[in-house]
């Protein structure tokens, strides 16, 4: 089992990783979601996710999360063969929490090297994300 910490690191990036070590059989979970950074314009970010939100219908889907750490779990999703058996059983074994659970706060917590958030560009957090959609 790999806990990884995403506070203060560029959202996609850490997705990626996670995508890869869920592929190949790990257990992965996600502490600290809503601490994840998007890189780019907030109000083209917001507009974007807005535009996620309202796409389809509301009864039949497709259907896009609001909560912090479901946003980071269908940025994982979409980096998976989700429809494949693999890929299912791939995303079974992802878990993406909003803070620190208690039965994870004794284990030490990696962070990828190469995505944390360099502060060079206009970014904002996934909580705040979430709030404003």
């Amino acid at each position: 089992m790999i806990v990884v910490d995403a506070a203060d690191q560029v959202m996609g990036r850490v997705a990626s990783e996670v995508a890869k070590l869920v592929l190949n059989g790990e257990t992965v979970n996600v502490v600290n979601a809503e601490k994840a950074v998007i890189v780019g314009r907030p109000e083209a970010t917001i507009a974007e996710y807005k535009a996620k939100r309202a796409r389809g219908d509301p009864y039949h889907g497709p259907f896009f999360p609001k909560t912090p750490e479901r946003i980071f779990k269908r940025t994982v999703r979409g980096m998976l063969p989700h429809r494949t058996p693999r890929g299912k059983e791939a995303f079974k074994r992802l878990k993406v929490f909003i803070s620190i659970p208690s039965e994870l706060a004794g284990i030490e917590a990696t962070k990828f090297a190469g995505t944390e958030n360099k502060g060079e560009q206009k970014s904002m957090t996934l909580k705040k994300v979430s709030e404003r959609i």
